[in-house]
């Protein structure tokens, strides 16, 4: 039986607040590396070896962070906890969606070929760049449910098969 929203953030609330000190650590690193990855090549983070086109918009940077953080937990559920053993786990590609649309989404219109090949500059600027933000939030939207998703399933479902909360919904 599908959980209902309101339950799953509670149970990827409650799977958060269990995180220790170094799975915490980790999804740092992994949101740094995110960070990264995005933001060189698209060039948000200043390097001299990429450069823009075209300035980024304000709402780039918001977008970049968010990623990195969302990103950062969704890769850290992956991770192997050395209390639990492995067990079966569900891919979800929603996470890696959400990547690679961030990555379109904050990247300059004119600097990624596919779109100047389909589009051209004209079409990239005049197409392409209105619908960034839009990219944008999708991206967010699709990253955010994959960590609620991954989050939820490790109290809900634990690997060792001992839950860790209750799973029955609070009556109010």
């Amino acid at each position: 039986m599908p959980s209902s929203p309101l339950r799953r953030l509670r149970l990827a609330a409650q799977a958060l607040a269990q995180w220790s000190a170094a799975r915490r650590a980790t999804a740092a690193v992994a949101a740094a590396a995110t960070a990264l990855a995005v933001g060189l090549p698209t060039a948000l983070i200043p390097s001299p070896v990429f450069g823009r086109e075209i300035a980024p918009e304000w709402w780039s940077y918001p977008v970049l962070a968010a990623t990195a953080l969302l990103a950062g937990v969704v890769l850290t559920t992956y991770v192997r906890r050395p209390a639990v053993p492995d067990g079966p786990q569900r891919v979800s590609r929603l996470g890696a969606a959400g990547g690679v649309l961030s990555f379109l989404a904050v990247g300059c219109p004119v600097c990624n070929k596919l779109v100047l090949i389909a589009l051209g500059t004209s079409g990239a600027l005049s197409y392409w760049a209105p619908l960034q933000p839009l990219i944008g939030a999708a991206s967010l939207a699709l990253l955010a449910v994959a960590a609620v998703r991954r989050l939820a399933g490790e109290v809900a479902c634990p690997a060792d098969g001992t839950p860790r909360a209750s799973t029955t919904a609070p009556t109010n």
